[in-house]
């Protein structure tokens, strides 16, 4: 159910490019994540971080497509966001000597400090190739090849979420010896 929430603002998006080209898709991912944001909410009763930060990009991002018709913002919004989510854990890792990961997750997922520090490094590293990756078809392709990449660029978060959950299965200690 949470990967259908979290997919269906962009599976609007892709559907309502297809009908009414850029401005309306934005419209309606706009649209498409407050709703999200409001299931969220109500299962939840609380927003993270993550949530509030995509949300604000969105309708920042998607008011300034919409009301200057100019569909670059709207295409560098997930450079944004993950340029600045590399830049936070970074800044956090070393220069502030602070693990955002394990502060994050540290209580849920008992694993040791090198553990939680190669996950920290592959993070930063995922976010610069995604803000890089996002960066070049946004500067490079035509728009139709940039929403082709929105919508199945997904495999690059989902193989990598794998990656980091098999990563993460080996360093678990076993409760039920």
């Amino acid at each position: 159910m949470r990967l259908l929430l979290d997919f269906a603002p962009i599976l609007a998006f892709f559907v309502a490019y297809r009908i009414g080209g850029i401005y309306t898709a934005t419209a309606v991912l706009m649209a498409a994540t407050v709703v999200q944001m409001g299931i969220v909410w109500a299962l939840d009763r609380r927003l993270q971080a993550m949530h509030k930060v995509t949300l604000a990009l969105i309708l920042i991002f998607g008011a300034l497509t919409l009301v200057l018709q100019d569909e670059r913002f709207i295409k560098w919004k997930p450079t944004v966001l993950y340029g600045a989510l590399a830049l936070v854990l970074a800044a956090a890792l070393w220069g502030w000597r602070r693990n955002v990961l394990q502060q994050l997750l540290g209580s849920q997922l008992p694993l040791p400090p090198a553990v939680w520090h190669r996950l920290a490094l592959a993070w930063i590293a995922y976010c610069v190739f995604m803000a890089a990756l996002n960066g070049a078809v946004a500067a490079w392709f035509s728009t139709d090849a940039w929403v082709d990449f929105k919508l199945w660029g997904y495999v690059f978060p989902l193989a990598f979420l794998v990656g980091q959950g098999l990563y993460v299965a080996r360093h678990l200690k076993d409760k039920t010896a």
